[in-house]
C-alpha cells in the first residue's frame, strides 16, 4: 500500500467524538474530529502535512529526507517516525545548538534522526533559495520539507482531512501555527461553513493575510485567525491553561497538547460563554495531535 492510500485508509477509521459532557459546550453543540488518535507520534495534521511531501520523495527516488524545527518541534519527531516507517534516512536541521536537550529530540534520535543544531541566526535562512542550496549540498542531495511541512503538499495533504468533515457543521475550529492545514481545509470545505483558526503566539493574526493567496477569492472572508489566547506566546503555559487542560480531560477522557489544542479549546470556552456563536451552531474541533509534546514541556 502506498502513503496516499495509507493515508485515505486510516481517515475512514478516525472518530468524531460529542463533547456534550464538557461543561463549555452546555449550552451548544460542539464535536472533536480526533486526528490524534491516527499515530501516537505521526499524529494528527502533521501526518496528513507529510504524505504527499514523502510520496514525492519516494517517487522521485530520494533515499534521505531534511527538515526543519525547534527544540520542542513535534513536526521534527513526526517526520523522523515516518521516515523510519517509511525507509527514509532523516536529517532534522534545529533551532539551537543542543540538538539532545529535549525529550522531542532524544526521541528523534531514537527513531534514527541526524540532528544538526545552527544558530538562530542561520535559523531564520530556512526558507532562503541560497540557503537551501548550500544545505543540500552539505548533506548530499536530500528531499527537502520545509518547517512544519509548509508547502504545497502539505496544503494538499490537509486538504484531506476536509473529507471527514460534515456538511452540517456551521463553524469548523483548529489550532493554525503555519496556517498550512487551514488553507488546505479551506481551500476544500464548502464557503457556508466558516473556519476559526487559534494562533497560538502573539501577533499570529498576521497568517490571514499568508493564507488567503492560496484560496479562492470568495473563501477570503469565510476564515478568521484569532491570536487572543496565547497565554504569553508560543510553547508558553500558565496555570490557568494547566488547569483547563486538566479539567477537559477529566470531563471528556480527551488529552490536550499544551503548545496548540489546549488554548484552542480554552478560547472556544470563552467564545462561547461570550456568546460568540449563535445558539443553533454546530461546531466542530479539529484534535490536531501532538500530545508526545506534554512530556517535553514538563
Amino acid at each position: 500500500m502506498d502513503i496516499i492510500s495509507e493515508a485515505t485508509l486510516a481517515a475512514k477509521n478516525l472518530p468524531v467524538q460529542s463533547l456534550k459532557s464538557w461543561t463549555g459546550a452546555s449550552v451548544i453543540r460542539v464535536d472533536m474530529l480526533r486526528l490524534d488518535l491516527f499515530d501516537p507520534v505521526i499524529s494528527g495534521n502533521k501526518w496528513y502535512k507529510l504524505i504527499y511531501n514523502l510520496q514525492a520523495a519516494k517517487e522521485q527516488g530520494f533515499t534521505t529526507i531534511l527538515t526543519f524545527g525547534g527544540p520542542f518541534s513535534n513536526h521534527l519527531v513526526a517526520a523522523a517516525a515516518a521516515a523510519k516507517k517509511y525507509g527514509f534516512r532523516a536529517i532534522g536541521i534545529v533551532r539551537g545548538m543542543e540538538p539532545q536537550s529535549t525529550v522531542t529530540l532524544k526521541d528523534c534520535i531514537a527513531y534514527g534522526m541526524q540532528l544538526h543544531g545552527v544558530t538562530r541566526e542561520e535559523y531564520k535562512l530556512k526558507n532562503d533559495s541560497d540557503y537551501l542550496s548550500a544545505v543540500s549540498k552539505q548533506f548530499n542531495q536530500p528531499f527537502i520539507i520545509p518547517e512544519g511541512g509548509a508547502n504545497e503538499a502539505g496544503r494538499k495533504g490537509s486538504a484531506l482531512i476536509a473529507e471527514m468533515i460534515s456538511d452540517e457543521y456551521t463553524n469548523i475550529c483548529l489550532s493554525a501555527g503555519t496556517g498550512t492545514t487551514l488553507a488546505g481545509i479551506r481551500s476544500i470545505l464548502p464557503v457556508h461553513q466558516h473556519v476559526i483558526g487559534f494562533a497560538p503566539m502573539k501577533g499570529g493574526h498576521y497568517l490571514e493575510e499568508e493564507i488567503k493567496p492560496f484560496l479562492s477569492e470568495e473563501k477570503h472572508d469565510t476564515f478568521h485567525i484569532t491570536d487572543e489566547w496565547h497565554f504569553g506566546g508560543f510553547g508558553k503555559i500558565t496555570p490557568a491553561l494547566q488547569s483547563f487542560m486538566d479539567s477537559f480531560f477529566s470531563e471528556t477522557d480527551i488529552q490536550l497538547d499544551r503548545v496548540y489544542t489546549g488554548k484552542m479549546m480554552f478560547g472556544l470556552q470563552e467564545m462561547i460563554a461570550r456568546g460568540e456563536f449563535d445558539r443553533d451552531a454546530k461546531i466542530l474541533c479539529i484534535h490536531t495531535g501532538g500530545v508526545q509534546g506534554n512530556v517535553t514541556m514538563r
